[in-house]
């Protein structure tokens, strides 16, 4: 087995408690203390996540903008310095390749945040549609780390270590600046749908940034959270994780993420025709999520049945401590997407309710 790869917090993480795991190759936290605390110190206060796993690309060039305007479904024409976008690349049979969140810093120059499973693969894939663009693509991963200060405190505790005007950084923008002395990209995103910051950072200053925010943030309530409770706060959101909701297999239209997609953006885009074709006569199957009303987990990969017919499969689940029940995602035949689901677990019988995510209020 080759050796984990480590974030330039893995010895921050070890020494405050993480319980290390394999994610994508990487040793990474998936929880300090309690999943649940966590989670709950996340919606209630603030909670700080190493998400340094992530990739970066930089896209560079006088046709930066078209090239990723063909590259990924979303319009990123329409984007201004200092913005970020969220999009997806697609296959051209309309499959997922990646989720992904676009920064422009100029009309020549884009960050790109890649999902860590998929760096590899995304570098190849972007390389393969570049060339008849006047456009560079850049592996920058190394370039960073990537904090994530989420929560209704968020905000407040970063501003007391940083003289960034962050009250006047409205959702999906970013400024850059010094938070702690260190050098950073703040950006008004995140993954748990609470408000908060995503910080890039140069790694080797990531360690005392952490700390920084650490000591700010702790006697407000802030804790640190691993991927336990990133995984948690997302599917409450509703939130889409590749590999699950979204894949090779799953379109942004099963996804529910047709939002993403711009049929009408001037410029044609890898996907467009099937993900049209697919629009016009709809979906074979599509994404359901649901609650359970107790406390019992169901597996993923779980057959989902309507009656005694086999129609789907459970693709998500977690516990919520919002709603003190089990909560999790499907992906069902079309056909029987609004009907009465269940579950077989262990002979029993078990109902799956739909509910249109977010399951509890956000205030991002």
């Amino acid at each position: 087995m080759s050796e984990l790869r480590k974030t330039p917090l893995a010895d921050f993480n070890i020494a405050n408690g993480g319980r290390m795991v394999d994610f994508a190759g990487w040793s990474m936290p998936v929880q300090f203390k309690s999943i649940v605390e966590e989670h709950k110190a996340t919606r209630n206060a603030a909670g700080l996540f190493d998400v340094s796993h992530m990739g970066e690309a930089l896209v560079m060039g006088p046709e930066a903008t078209q090239y990723l305007d063909f590259l990924l479904t979303n319009d990123v024409s329409k984007m201004e310095p200092g913005q970020a976008l969220y999009s997806l690349m697609c296959y051209e049979h309309g499959g997922v390749v990646d989720d992904l969140l676009v920064y422009k810093k100029s009309d020549q120059e884009y960050l790109l945040c890649l999902n860590a499973s998929n760096t590899e693969k995304d570098l190849v894939w972007m390389e393969t549609k570049r060339q008849e663009f006047d456009a560079t693509v850049s592996d920058v991963s190394g370039d960073y780390a990537l904090l994530a200060l989420q929560g209704p405190k968020a905000l407040d505790i970063l501003k007391s270590i940083c003289e960034l005007d962050i009250d006047a950084l409205p959702y999906y923008r970013f400024i850059e600046g010094e938070v702690a002395g260190a050098p950073c990209i703040v950006s008004r995103t995140g993954y748990t749908g609470e408000r908060g910051v995503e910080l890039f950072v140069e790694p080797k200053a990531a360690e005392l940034l952490a700390q920084a925010i650490l000591d700010a943030g702790e006697p407000e309530g802030l804790v640190l959270a691993g991927l336990g409770s990133r995984d948690s706060l997302r599917l409450e959101a509703g939130y889409s994780l590749y590999g699950h909701e979204i894949s090779e297999t799953i379109t942004p239209i099963q996804a529910k993420l047709m939002w993403t997609v711009k049929l009408g953006k001037e410029s044609d885009f890898v996907g467009k025709a099937a993900l049209a074709a697919e629009k016009r006569e709809g979906p074979a199957c599509r994404i359901v999520f649901f609650r359970t009303g107790n406390r019992r987990i169901v597996r993923t990969d779980t057959p989902v049945l309507a009656g005694d017919v086999e129609v789907g499969i459970v693709v998500s689940v977690t516990f919520s401590p919002g709603l003190n029940e089990a909560i999790g995602s499907a992906l069902i035949d079309s056909n029987y997407a609004t009907t009465e689901l269940s579950v077989d677990m262990r002979g029993k019988r078990l109902q799956l309710f739909s509910s249109n995510p977010p399951f509890i209020e956000l205030n991002p």
